[in-house]
């Protein structure tokens, strides 16, 4: 039952049938997606349509508009199958906020400059009323990266954190690739790497083998933190961000 907004940054509500209790008694992780859809209404409709089985805490336009549809006390319907740091209830540990955009599939354009802006002010409300870490606003992408893409490459996470929503640090600059392929580190350091990735969160086993499920994780790992080249291999670009970040993490939870 969604009553007054949990945010006062919200300009709408729509409420959504489709919600749970939570099984965590708060929510620890911010996880961004788009809707993926033609039309912002039609969004909204489908997600507060009980036939859907899907729903989101909070929905941004594209002109920044804010129509809340869960309580945030409640478990939105949002992440799906998913994984972070072990964990597969997702939606009972976080708040779900779909962003507008007709996505890879309806043409992507890019996010405005409004819509950023209102993600920024409802992104650091929630963040700080629930104390969300930094390292705890994700993208769809990271916590379901075998099923999900969104909110893809083009939305712009280092302006977010310039915002003081989610962690960022500046990306090692790509390399060219050598005859268009980049040749995949030794079985040592991709065990090195996938530790990194399991460490920060992301659901992958350490093999040792560039394996498919490696580079699909890469690939949301790219997606969020290295949008310059998403192929979803380890070269030193990739390796050396996924590095950085990883420190920046451990500074800021040591902080």
């Amino acid at each position: 039952m969604l009553g007054n907004a949990d945010s006062r940054h919200v300009d709408a509500l729509h409420p959504s049938p489709n919600i749970e209790p939570r099984r965590d008694a708060s929510a620890s992780l911010l996880i961004l997606h788009y809707t993926g859809m033609t039309d912002c209404a039609k969004a909204i409709d489908w997600l507060a349509r009980p036939e859907s089985k899907v729903s989101c805490h909070y929905v941004v336009d594209c002109d920044g508009t804010i129509t809340q549809m869960v309580a945030e006390r409640a478990r939105a319907w949002h992440a799906g199958v998913s994984v972070w740091e072990g964990v597969v209830d997702i939606n009972s540990r976080s708040i779900g906020i779909e962003i507008h955009n007709p996505g890879h599939e309806g043409g992507y354009p890019d996010f405005p400059q409004a819509q950023m802006a209102a993600v920024a002010r409802l992104g650091l409300d929630i963040v700080t009323r629930n104390a969300i870490a930094p390292w705890h606003v994700l993208a769809h992408s990271d916590v379901a990266p075998a099923r999900k893409i969104d909110p893809g490459e083009k939305f712009d996470w280092a302006w977010l954190a310039g915002e003081g929503v989610g962690l960022w640090v500046t990306p090692e600059p790509v390399g060219p690739l050598i005859g268009g392929v980049s040749r995949q580190p030794d079985a040592n350091t991709m065990a090195h790497v996938q530790g990194l990735l399991a460490g920060y969160g992301y659901g992958i086993a350490t093999t040792g083998a560039f394996d498919a499920q490696t580079r699909t994780v890469l690939r949301a790992f790219q997606r969020h933190f290295r949008p310059a080249r998403v192929d979803g291999l380890a070269d030193p670009s990739t390796i050396g961000t996924l590095e950085r970040v990883v420190a920046a993490r451990a500074g800021l939870a040591g902080s």
